[in-house]
């Protein structure tokens, strides 16, 4: 079984734009039921179908999978909820880690945080000054929460 332990933080000051790349992802929801999550991205001219089971903490099973671009975009399209996540991200390596910084779009538009995969729940890590409070446990910042109830509506 993969396994994914994620924090999310929001973000302090402007600092974080001028590092890393950005870079246009696109996702939609064929399940966003907790128990279950199913998920469709492109990034580039890749595609990703993504299974994320409930969190425990910061911790869920996920299982990801390469799928044709063609089909991913098809199924974003014709299959998944609306309204579609459109996001900005950078990839920023601090220390031995890697924080992914999302910048929204469309109807979460405003909406940013960072986010950073960790081996444990108590793994420590460097935090950057442009890190703020965290938001781990709070579900309205699950990407699939967001398409049921979106940033614009807070």
């Amino acid at each position: 079984m993969g396994v994914e332990i994620e924090r999310k933080f929001l973000l302090a000051g402007e600092a974080w734009r001028s590092l890393g790349q950005p870079v246009l992802l696109r996702q939609g929801y064929l399940s966003s039921d907790p128990e279950r999550v199913v998920r469709v991205r492109t990034e580039g001219d890749t595609g990703t179908m993504t299974i994320k089971g409930r969190s425990a903490g910061a911790t869920r099973g996920e299982w990801e999978y390469v799928i044709p671009l063609a089909d991913a975009n098809e199924l974003l399209e014709r299959l998944c909820q609306k309204p579609l996540i459109e996001k900005y991200r950078r990839r920023i390596a601090v220390g031995r880690h890697t924080w992914e910084v999302d910048e929204f779009l469309g109807e979460n538009q405003g909406l940013m945080f960072a986010e950073i995969e960790l081996s444990s729940e108590d793994e420590a890590f460097d935090k950057p000054a442009w890190i703020g409070a965290e938001v781990t446990h709070d579900r309205r910042y699950f990407n699939s929460s967001l398409i049921t109830f979106p940033y614009s509506k807070w």
